[in-house]
This record gives structure tokens, C-alpha cells and sequence, in this order.
């Protein structure tokens, strides 16, 4: 039997963490492969690990053909739908998964009805009435959690750097916290993320103080008139830079302290050297 790996399948759902994957060996090491892969045509669409695993360990098992697909997108929203159907893929996941649901109907939404391929009409007369993820309620439907966790999952896509995204996929941070880090510089969020679970969580409080602290201090002195429309968006948005300044500042304070904090752990070893020579 013939299978052909399609490297954009393989990295379109999120990897096993080293422990998933342990787990995953032990469980077919001892009772086999249970479950069948499912292929279209020749190319692997679902148990890549699995089939890595049964390679490895020379498991026999067994296969499942999948060919009502017309193109790679159709494959891409079914292996979305089969993992969001699986009780063990965290919030994070599905946020993810719910958002990359939304990429392809938005842009088959934007393809003429003449063009489309006859599976993807057919997937698009599968789809509830009305316009679907037009909205994060729609989105966080898809996904099973809530519109505010949705808008923390594409802030953190946005803003976070790789290796806070990897900390929030490894349970080492929540989501709510790291939407807050997110916030940080790049180099901050870096840091924080070495520090380890505490530091995380420091980093997350003292930015959620600091917007706490900017909201308090926005309120008007006097409600002598009220603001029109254009007048409150420009303060919402001079709020925000505002807010930005003030973390961009902390940041660098933050930075330079730790500079002194390593400055004078040098000078201390270099003191106790020159002790234990005398």
C-alpha cells in the first residue's frame, strides 16, 4: 500500500506535545493501532502520528478511504471539524482551529457561485442558514468556548511571540494571561516566557495594573458635556497609545533593573573570588 505524506496537511493541525506523544506510543506499543487511518486517494489526511508511530514499531493497521473531496480545502475544513469534534484538543486549539475555519469560507465566500467546484457547493449548502463567522459569536460557536476567549486567541496570534504562542499551547500559561504578556515588546514577552510560569503570571498582573490603573485615571474630572461619536473614539484611541507608552516604559525600567540585578551578581562573584584567593 502506497501512502504519500502531504507536508501541508501535516503542519496544518497543531503537533502532539512530547508528552502527548509518549502517551500516545505507549497506549499502541501495548494494544496496537485501533483506529483506522483515513486517506484520500493516496494522501494521508488523518493519524499522521499514528502512522509515524506504527512505523516505527513495525504496528500493523488498517486504512479508511475519504473521497468526497474536490480540493485541498475541503480536506483542510474536515480535518478542522474532526479535531474540533475530539474532547481532548485544549481552547486554544479550537480558537485556532475555528479561526482557520473562518480564512477559508470567508475566501470561498468571495469566489464567484460559477467558479466553484461542485464538493465546495455542496459544503457551502451543509452550512447553517445565514452568514456564518460574521461575527466572534459565530466563531466561538464553531469552537465550543466564548467570543472574549476568541478575541484573546487572535490577539495573541497578532501580537505574541512564538515563543509565549508555544508556552500557551503547552498549558504553561492561560490564555487570558498570556492576551495580557501579549501586550509586552517582543524582547519582554521573551523574557517572561525564560522566567517560567511565575514570571508569566507577574508579567500578566502587572499589565492588567497597568490598564486598571489607565482606566482609572481616563475617567472625565466633570461630565459638563457629553462627548460626541468622533470625540470618544479619539480618546479611546489616545487612551490606548497612551497605555502603550506607559508598558513600553515599565519595560525598558524593567529591563535596565535587571541589567543592574546582573551587573551586581558579577561584581559579587568577582568579590568572593578575590576573598577565597586571600
Amino acid at each position: 500500500m502506497s501512502i504519500t505524506i502531504n507536508e501541508q496537511l501535516r503542519a496544518y493541525i497543531d503537533p502532539l506535545t512530547a508528552n502527548e506523544h509518549a502517551a500516545l506510543e505507549r497506549s499502541m506499543v501495548a494494544e496496537g493501532c485501533r483506529d483506522a487511518l483515513v486517506l484520500w486517494g493516496e494522501v494521508l489526511i488523518d493519524g499522521h502520528n499514528r502512522y509515524a508511530i506504527c512505523q516505527q514499531h513495525d504496528i500493523a493497521f488498517k486504512t479508511a478511504q475519504n473521497d468526497s473531496f474536490a480540493s485541498i480545502e475541503d480536506v483542510q475544513l474536515w480535518m478542522i471539524d474532526n479535531h474540533l469534534a475530539r474532547r481532548s484538543v485544549s481552547d486554544f486549539q479550537r480558537g485556532v482551529l475555528a479561526l482557520r475555519k473562518k480564512e477559508i469560507v470567508a475566501a470561498r465566500a468571495r469566489v464567484p457561485d460559477d467558479s466553484k467546484p461542485d464538493a465546495a457547493e455542496a459544503a457551502d449548502a451543509a452550512t447553517p442558514a445565514g452568514k456564518p463567522f460574521q461575527t466572534r459569536q459565530d466563531i466561538a460557536r464553531v469552537a465550543g468556548i466564548s467570543s472574549n476567549t476568541i478575541s484573546q486567541i487572535e490577539k495573541i496570534q497578532k501580537t505574541a511571540a512564538p515563543e509565549l504562542v508555544q508556552a500557551v499551547r503547552s498549558g504553561t500559561i492561560s490564555i487570558n494571561a498570556a492576551a495580557a504578556v501579549a501586550s509586552l515588546p517582543s524582547a519582554e514577552q521573551v523574557a517572561a516566557v525564560a522566567g517560567g510560569r511565575k514570571e508569566l503570571q507577574q508579567a500578566a498582573r502587572q499589565v492588567r495594573e497597568q490598564v486598571r490603573e489607565l482606566k482609572s485615571s481616563a475617567k472625565p474630572v466633570a461630565a459638563a458635556a457629553t462627548p460626541t461619536a468622533p470625540d470618544a473614539a479619539g480618546q479611546a484611541d489616545s487612551d490606548v497609545d497612551a497605555l502603550r507608552r506607559k508598558i513600553a516604559a515599565l519595560s525598558a525600567e524593567n529591563a535596565a533593573l535587571r541589567q543592574q540585578l546582573a551587573a551586581l551578581s558579577a561584581a559579587l562573584e568577582a568579590t568572593k573570588g578575590l576573598v577565597d584567593t586571600v
